[in-house]
């Protein structure tokens, strides 16, 4: 079965709830665009386009969630069991 049947919300929805997180995550310790930027080597340049267009390499993206204390987080997105359909979910 299609898995996007599961899911109403598009990519750039998806980014943005990622992207506002990361970015709760950062104004909760108190660190600034430039201070991230100089903390994880990341331009500010893409940092802005990265919390504004959501758009950022995957490389930036590491270096950003290390620097903010996130990188334990990313490993493991894909640890949780996933379902492939309802009934799965009901059955457990």
């Amino acid at each position: 079965m299609n898995n996007l049947i599961f899911n109403s919300k598009s990519p750039k929805d998806i980014a943005k709830e990622f992207v506002e997180k990361i970015k709760h995550q950062r104004k909760m310790l108190k660190i600034t665009q430039v201070q991230l930027a100089k903390k994880s080597g990341v331009s500010l340049g893409s940092i802005k386009r990265f919390e504004s267009k959501y758009e950022i390499s995957l490389n930036s993206l590491i270096k950003i969630l290390i620097a903010l204390n996130l990188e334990k987080d990313f490993e493991n997105l894909f640890t949780q069991k996933t379902y492939n359909s309802i009934d799965e979910v009901i059955n457990g």
